[in-house]
């Protein structure tokens, strides 16, 4: 299962194919456009929120509410595309081209590194395509891959565990569906209720000052099925692949599984998880430090994966740059920008997490029709505890 998005910022729409979902799997439209709006929430969001109300359109592969083993192919429109018809035209015009042409590059951003890679000499044609917007359309792909995983019992949840210098306190023993609704209900999609006070007042005196603020979301994904991903080629492994997913996101700059980075500081015997054995489940873990995963396979416990976001590098508090033009020093410009997205973000992250554990679902069972994988993965679960 593969997907490709393309489109910019201020362009018509995003467009994306999806290819290798099986036939006869159920999807919503509904499903996929809360996930939309998910994303488009949270404390901290600018105005570009204000103007579009993300809902996709469905152009190919589904009929009557089920795949049909073609590519599915979604739009999501951009409202605001029709202030910058002239600016995104895509017909030759040296007069519309002059306009909001952009020579500053921003400090934080691809501005510059992308005009060098690719000779633009407006580096409008780098910050349309690099722009957070695209994630809209990653969201949309992993809004279909959560119903896949939903459809085989597996469900996931994100929230912020970190805003700032706030952290909240780690709470245990919270399913997937207690995580969801808790996370919901905060603006800040925190669990810790104390913690979001916090949070909030942070993101306020960030705004008043011009600066802005990165964090830290987790993933949780559990009823997961033993033995996705692999151990025998580094490609292969799931947390690897999860690992990348997340870094990918629009400035994540690091990912953990588990306790992750902690564990360079414990001694062995604080970091492995125990192996026991019951007659209701089977071989299982007595806790779960390593995030669901050894040997870069599932080992039947919750995958647990989190992401570091660096604050938004657009800043009502300029840093200075260099003219591309004129070389000239400046105090680099504004474009409209959050000065928190760390709430919208994990949404993001729950979704391209759901993306790969459902390719990975896809690679080790049957999967040419809905009905195929679903007797796969309940006969793994089973053949799991039996063994």
């Amino acid at each position: 299962m593969r997907y490709l998005t393309a489109g910019e910022s201020h362009g018509p729409q995003l467009t994306l194919i999806i290819e290798g979902l099986p036939s006869r799997l159920p999807i919503s439209k509904e499903k996929v456009d809360n996930e939309l709006a998910r994303r488009q929430k949270g404390y901290g969001r600018g105005r570009r929120m204000q103007i579009e109300s993300d809902e996709i359109r469905i152009l190919s592969g589904i009929r009557f509410g089920m795949t049909t083993g073609a590519p599915v192919a979604l739009s999501i429109e951009n409202k605001d595309w029709k202030k910058w018809k002239d600016i995104m035209d895509v017909h030759p015009d040296e007069e519309k081209a002059a306009k909001r042409r952009v020579s500053r590059p921003r400090p934080g951003h691809a501005d510059l590194n992308g005009a060098i890679k690719y000779n633009h000499r407006d580096m409008r044609d780098v910050l349309e395509r690099s722009s957070a917007r695209e994630t809209a359309a990653r969201v949309a792909a992993g809004a279909v891959a959560r119903q896949l995983l939903e459809y085989c019992g597996i469900r996931l949840a994100g929230h912020v565990v970190r805003i700032g210098s706030v952290g909240a306190r780690r709470l245990t023993g919270w399913t997937a569906a207690a995580i969801a609704e808790k996370s919901e209900a905060s603006p800040v999609r925190c669990l810790d209720p104390e913690a979001e006070k916090e949070m909030i007042r942070l993101i306020d005196e960030a705004k008043q000052e011009g600066d802005s603020l990165g964090g830290v979301v987790e993933v949780v994904v559990e009823n997961v099925p033993v033995g996705l991903g692999s151990h025998v080629h580094w490609d292969r492994k799931l947390d690897a692949r999860i690992v990348q997913a997340v870094v990918s996101i629009n400035a994540f700059k690091g990912a953990e599984i588990g306790i992750g980075f902690e564990a360079g500081e414990l001694k062995g015997s604080q970091v492995h998880d125990e192996i026991l054995w019951s007659e209701e489940k089977g071989f299982h873990r007595a806790s779960n430090r390593l995030g669901g995963f050894e040997g870069g396979m599932t080992n039947g416990e919750p995958i647990v994966v989190r992401g570091v976001m660096k604050p938004i590098p657009t800043l009502y508090k300029p840093l200075r740059s260099v003219d591309l033009d004129t070389k000239e020093p400046f105090e680099a410009s504004i474009e409209r920008s959050d000065n928190c997205a760390v709430p919208a973000a994990s949404v993001v992250a729950e979704n391209v997490v759901a993306w790969e554990v459902a390719r990975a679902l896809l690679e080790t069972f049957s999967s040419d029709t809905a009905e195929d994988l679903l007797r796969d993965v309940v006969r793994r679960r089973e053949e799991a505890r039996r063994f």
